[in-house]
């Protein structure tokens, strides 16, 4: 009983110490670092109108249903942000061929001038995470001639600001040239509005 009391004491404030390190100062400390070092991905990366209303997230995709602008990936979770992440589906999943399917279908009637053989495979299927604000450089030329039917800018102009909205590869090494659909769709409604 009094080798039990002994340890109590070392217990408690083992306990308590912890706590505070992982609790308190540990992310105090890490949020600290992250407001120095990457202030704008630290508080989200959010987008504010002229009116300072928030109107996205350059971190999270959005669901561009509107055929004037360009549209981004498919989103399982329909762009939830509090349920991230999409099923894990192999090819051969019958879910997962129902749904491309339906969406190749959706984007025949939706891009009439764009032959199908020339649908970039981003555009039909999800992410991992169900969120992703991007798409390729071909998925945004893909839809440049509906989108340029509908708001009347020259194509020649909508490649131009594709071209201005590229990211390169990350560190210039890891992935694809992508680009962000919610910054084309803010250009794009500049371009509107003139």
């Amino acid at each position: 009983m009094k080798n039990e009391q002994k340890l109590a004491g070392p217990i408690i404030r083992s306990s308590f110490t912890i706590m505070i390190l992982a609790g308190l100062i540990y992310p105090l400390v890490s949020t600290g670092i992250a407001q120095a070092i990457m202030p704008d991905q630290a508080d989200g990366s959010l987008l504010y109108n002229e009116q300072g209303e928030v109107v996205g997230s350059e971190l999270i995709g959005q669901n561009f249903t509107d055929p004037m602008y360009f549209h981004g990936r498919e989103s399982a979770i329909e762009y939830d942000a509090s349920g991230s992440g999409s099923n894990n589906y192999a090819p051969s999943n019958q879910d997962m061929i129902t749904r491309t399917e339906e969406s190749i279908a959706a984007w025949s009637e939706e891009n009439p001038a764009t032959p199908v053989d020339q649908l970039p495979i981003d555009l039909v299927t999800d992410s991992a995470s169900g969120l992703d604000p991007h798409i390729s450089v071909e998925g945004a030329a893909a839809q440049v001639e509906r989108v340029s039917e509908l708001t009347e800018i020259s194509r020649e102009r909508l490649k131009e600001l594709i071209e201005e909205n590229t990211q390169g590869k990350e560190w210039g090494l890891f992935g694809e040239e992508r680009v962000n659909v919610l910054m084309l769709n803010l250009d794009l409604q500049e371009l509107i509005q003139e």
